[in-house]
């Protein structure tokens, strides 16, 4: 049994810690040999073997003659995960709409650990940027710079935002990526005050994007959704118009459906 290590106030155990080590390299490096993993993790051979060995065991890696890689079994896991999230259930259908309706990128997404993780993405007829919203469904990113982050972060509370500053910083994407705490919170208010966000090129320049969160009827916010599109067509008035109309609708239609979904369970049983 590896040894316990303390790390603030959280006690973890060093050598599941070490795994999913191997695991974050294996995906990092899209596969690798002992020795790739050994020089990229500052382990020994003999550690990286052992930890690989036990993942290949218990289904998680696969072996192709001398390289490692991860195996499809995250992908099972992920299935279930998303599966079992009632905002992807209930929103799916909608962001399909979305990306049917106006022809470009529809988003779900949601924050855990500080960082906004996209449930759902469809491509309309007419979107852009393919290769890089899949990159985007891999993996976790930032949420002060996104149009569906910024409309979760609105309705955060201002400890648990500052918290999220403090962690991750307000890193820069674009020339127009907002890097002051005291900007992005003056922004946040008139997102709380209008009901929608917008990401004015401050995550790719050329691409532009209009969100709305998604709020229980606790008052929670469970998550977000958004469209984007290229300046160009984003820029025009009327247009920009229509996307903030149906962004929002969809919104309220998400929270409608969540809320109906929770009453039911309120509802008196025949014994």
């Amino acid at each position: 049994m590896g040894k316990r290590t303390e790390s603030g106030s959280s006690r973890t155990l060093k050598t599941v810690s070490r795994s999913f080590d191997v695991i974050r390299a294996l995906e990092e490096l899209d596969g690798a040999r002992v020795t790739e993993l050994a020089d990229h993790l500052g382990m020994s051979k003999s550690a990286v073997y052992n930890h690989l060995t036990t993942l290949r065991e218990n289904k998680f890696v696969i072996q192709e003659g001398n390289t490692y890689l991860l195996s499809l079994q995250f992908l099972l896991f992920g299935e279930y995960v998303r599966n079992q999230n009632k905002l992807y259930n209930i929103g799916k259908s909608e962001i399909e709409n979305l990306a049917d309706e106006t022809g470009e990128y529809a988003h779900l997404a949601t924050e855990q650990h500080g960082l906004s993780v996209n449930l759902y993405k469809v491509r309309g007829q007419k979107a852009v940027g393919s290769d890089y919203q899949t990159t985007k469904l891999q993996k976790p990113d930032y949420l002060h710079f996104s149009a569906t982050g910024k409309s979760i972060l609105a309705f955060l509370t201002t400890d648990r935002v500052n918290a999220i500053i403090d962690r991750y910083g307000l890193i820069r994407k674009t020339k127009n990526t907002i890097t002051d705490r005291e900007t992005l919170f003056a922004e946040l208010e008139q997102i709380r005050e209008r009901g929608y966000a917008y990401n004015d090129e401050e995550e790719i320049e050329g691409l532009k994007a209009i969100g709305a969160p998604i709020i229980d009827r606790n008052g929670r916010v469970l998550g977000s959704l958004s469209v984007s599109g290229p300046t160009n067509r984003m820029n025009e008035a009327e247009y920009h118009d229509v996307i903030v109309e149906k962004v929002t609708n969809a919104a309220n239609v998400i929270e409608v459906n969540i809320n109906m979904s929770e009453n039911e369970t309120d509802l008196p049983k025949f014994i």
